[in-house]
C-alpha cells in the first residue's frame, strides 16, 4: 500500500478498538490519535518530511521522543511517518545529511538562542540520547513484515551498526555538526557515564553522595548508568534479531555475542542481591548507588534478567511504598528521600515512555496478567485526569498521587507539557491495544497475533481494521464467542490456545483448557 502520510482522512487507517465495558477508553484513545495528527510536521529541506514532531518547540529534534512515537505510530503505518522519522537523525549522525530550515515563533524556548522571525536550521538536539534506534526497528518491522526494508537498513544503510560502534567509542565529551548539544556519555569497560539530561530522566537523583540530592542534577561523574548499558545490551540483542528475520546466522550470532557480554557485566556489578534491584554503579569500586528508579526496568526489555531476578522485580512494581500505589510506574521510589508527591519531573513523575518500557519488559518475561493490572491502573490516572483537570488533554509527565500533571522542574510551579502526543499517546493506544485489550504479540513474518483474552468482560472485546503485514483483520469476542474476520489466513493465538485464520469469515467458541482449533470458514 502507498504511503499517505498526513492524509486528512487518518481515521480510515487505525485500528478499531471494541470494549464494550469501557467506551470511554475508546474516546481517549481517539484523542490521542487526533493530538498525534496535529504532530505531524512539514518542514522542506527534512530527510524525512512530514515528520512525527515530539511536541516539544520548532528548532529541535529529539532521538528518545521520536523512538517511542513510532511505537504506536506503527498501528497506521501508512498515514503516521513514525518510524520513517528516524532517517532525519540517522542521515545527519550517520550520513551526509542536514535538516531543514524553520522560522521561530514567539513559542520558542529562549535558551535556544533562535530568533523570532529569523530563519533557523532544525538541529538534533542531543546526539546521545538512550539509543533506542534497533529497538523501535524491531518493533516496527514485526508489524510491517518488510524483508526487504531490512536488507537495506543492515546491509546498504548499516545505520544501526554505525550507531552502536559510535556510542561503543565515545571516551570523551564531542561536538557533532547538526547537534545543538555536545556528548556527555563517556563509554567505560562496564558501562557508561552520562548525565541527566542525555539520559532523558532530566533531574533524577541518581548519583547522589548523601541522603538528599543537592542539586536537581547530581550527574555525578563517577556513575555508570545502568539504563545506558541495558540500551546498548537491546541495540546488540535487536540487531541480532533482525539478522535473524533474514536468516543470516554469522551476523545474527556476532551481534548476539555482543549482547551476551553486556548480559554478564550487568548480572555480574549492577545487580544487588541482597536488596533485589539493579543499581548504577561507582565506576571506581563499583559500589552500587542506591537510588531506586524505574530507570532499573530496562533490564527487563533488554533480556537482561533471570526470571527469578525477573520476579524480584515485578513484586516492587506492586509494593506501594516503591513503584506501585496510587499508580503504578513512578520514576523514583515512593520511599526514596528525594521522591515528590507532586512528581517534579523525575522525581516521582508517570512517563509513558518508561512506563510502556516496564510493561513490555513484563511480558517478555510472562507477567502478562500483572501488566495488564498495572496498564488498566495506568490509564485510568491519565483518562480522569483528562477529565477532571483543565487543560482537558493528555500530558507530558503525570502526578504519582493526584489526578494531574506532574509538576515542571524546569520552571517552578509550572505543569509538565500539555498536548504531549509526543509519546504519552502510547498509553491511550499501544497500551490500551496491547495490554489493555490484549493483543501483546503481533508477528507479521510468522503470521501470528498473540491474545492474552481477558475475562469476565461485560459485553464484546477485540479490535477491527488491524494492519500488519499484507493482512488486514478484525477479532472480537463475546464471552466465549469469537468472530474474526481477515484478508488471509494467519495464526491467532488465544490465552495460550491456537486457533486457525482462514481468509473470509471465521466464528469458533474459545476453549479453556484442551487445545482446539475449530475456526471454519463461513
Amino acid at each position: 500500500m502507498d504511503k499517505k502520510f498526513g492524509a486528512g482522512n487518518w481515521r480510515e487507517y487505525i485500528p478499531v478498538p471494541i470494549y464494550d465495558e469501557h467506551p470511554e477508553y475508546n474516546k481517549f484513545y481517539y484523542k490521542a490519535w487526533e493530538l498525534a495528527y496535529s504532530h505531524i510536521k512539514n518542514i522542506p529541506g527534512m530527510p524525512q518530511n512530514p515528520y512525527m514532531d515530539e511536541a516539544f518547540c520548532d528548532t529541535q529534534i529529539w532521538i528518545w521522543d521520536t523512538c517511542f512515537m513510532s511505537l504506536f505510530c506503527k498501528y497506521a503505518r501508512d498515514v503516521f511517518p513514525g518510524v520513517e522519522s528516524l532517517k532525519n537523525f540517522y542521515e545527519v549522525l550517520h550520513g551526509d545529511g542536514r535538516l531543514g530550515v524553520v522560522i521561530p515563533t514567539e513559542n520558542e524556548p529562549e535558551w535556544i538562542g533562535a530568533k523570532v522571525g529569523k530563519p533557523y536550521e532544525v538541529m538534533i538536539h542531543i546526539a546521545d540520547n538512550p539509543p533506542l534506534f534497533s529497538w523501535v526497528e524491531f518493533e516496527n518491522v514485526l508489524m510491517s513484515g518488510d524483508n526487504e526494508y531490512i536488507k537495506d537498513l543492515l546491509y546498504n544503510k548499516c545505520f544501526l551498526q554505525k550507531h552502536y560502534e559510535w556510542i561503543e567509542n565515545l571516551h570523551k565529551s564531542i561536538s557533532v555538526k547538526g547537534v545543538f548539544a555536545p556528548t556527555c556519555l563517556i563509554a567505560e569497560k562496564l558501562g557508561y557515564k552520562w548525565e541527566g539530561a542525555r539520559s532523558g530522566m532530566d533531574n533524577t537523583p541518581r548519583g547522589r553522595t548523601g541522603e538528599h540530592a543537592l542539586k536537581q542534577r547530581p550527574n555525578n561523574p563517577d556513575m555508570l548508568w545502568i539504563d545506558a548499558i541495558c540500551q546498548q545490551a537491546l541495540s546488540a540483542n535487536m540487531i541480532s534479531k533482525l539478522y535473524a528475520l533474514i536468516d543470516d546466522e554469522r551476523n545474527y550470532r556476532m551481534w548476539h555475542d555482543k549482547f551476551i557480554e553486556k548480559k554478564k557485566i550487568v548480572n555480574e556489578y549492577y545487580w544487588d542481591a541482597k536488596d533485589g534491584f539493579y543499581y548504577d554503579i561507582d565506576c571506581k569500586n563499583h559500589d552500587y548507588m542506591k537510588v531506586k528508579s524505574i530507570a532499573s526496568y530496562w533490564t527487563l526489555t533488554a533480556g537482561i534478567a533471570s526470571k527469578e531476578q525477573a520476579t524480584v522485580l515485578a513484586k516492587h512494581l506492586d509494593n506501594p511504598d516503591i513503584f506501585g500505589g496510587f499508580v503504578p510506574f513512578v520514576s523514583l521510589a515512593r520511599n526514596d528521600n528525594d521522591f515528590k508527591p507532586d512528581g517534579d519531573y523525575w522525581r516521582g513523575g508517570v512517563w509513558l515512555p518508561t512506563a510502556y518500557v516496564t510493561l513490555k519488559g513484563l511480558k517478555e518475561y510472562g507477567f502478562i496478567k500483572e501488566a495488564r493490572s498495572y496498564s488498566i491502573k495506568l490509564l485510568e490516572h491519565m483518562y480522569r485526569t483528562y477529565v477532571d483537570f483543565e487543560p482537558h488533554t493528555i500530558w507530558e509527565a503525570y502526578s504519582p498521587t493526584e489526578s494531574k500533571p506532574a509538576s515542571n522542574e524546569m520552571e517552578s510551579g509550572e505543569l509538565s507539557r500539555p498536548d504531549f502526543c509526543g509519546w504519552s499517546a502510547l498509553g491511550p493506544i499501544s497500551i490500551y491495544i496491547e495490554f489493555i485489550l490484549g493483543f501483546h504479540t503481533i508477528n507479521a513474518f510468522t503470521k501470528t497475533i498473540e491474545w492474552n483474552k481477558p475475562d469476565n468482560v461485560k459485553g464484546e472485546i477485540g479490535i477491527k481494521n488491524l494492519h500488519f503485514g499484507n493482512i488486514f483483520t478484525d477479532i472480537v469476542a463475546l464471552n466465549d464467542k469469537c468472530r474474526v474476520k481477515s484478508t488471509d489466513e494467519y495464526t491467532l493465538i488465544i490465552n495460550g490456545k491456537t486457533y486457525r485464520i482462514v481468509s473470509g469469515e471465521n466464528e469458533f467458541s474459545i476453549i479453556k483448557g484442551m487445545l482446539k482449533i475449530c475456526a471454519t470458514n463461513l
